[in-house]
């Protein structure tokens, strides 16, 4: 799930009244004690994460996008529904977050290698070894 500010998007007084009759909270706590019971992982993606701004196909992220944009096309020439793409980066951050571990922050231009996490795996020796 994306962790979001439930009480900085009240403030907004178009989608307050929407937001409120959600109640997101209460849903998030439900996921939470429903994952507890049935010994699940919850992973939570940062609110910083630029979810519906990442294009899911190059992974460029768009500079500046307005909540009244609801299409928007990359350089890259993918056509991008704003919620689709945003949950379709959401799943793949959590995926990688629970395969690899890593923590689901935006990519910083400060970063060592500039790239996203990969997932580890130990490679077999199976060369020369007959099948059964």
């Amino acid at each position: 799930i994306e962790d979001l500010t439930v009480r900085n998007l009240l403030k907004n007084g178009k989608l307050a009244r929407a937001i409120s009759d959600a109640s997101w909270t209460e849903l998030r706590s439900m996921l939470e004690y429903k994952c507890a019971w049935h010994g699940r992982e919850l992973v939570t993606v940062d609110r910083w994460f630029p979810s519906s701004k990442l294009c899911g196909a190059c992974g460029t992220v768009c500079e500046k996008l307005p909540l009244n944009v609801r299409e928007w096309t990359c350089d890259c020439g993918a056509v991008h529904d704003r919620d689709v793409n945003a949950a379709r980066n959401i799943l793949a951050a959590g995926l990688a977050a629970s395969a690899c571990g890593d923590g689901v922050r935006p990519q910083r231009e400060s970063s060592r290698t500039g790239r996203s996490s990969v997932k580890q795996e130990i490679q077999r020796a199976t060369a020369g070894l007959p099948r059964l």
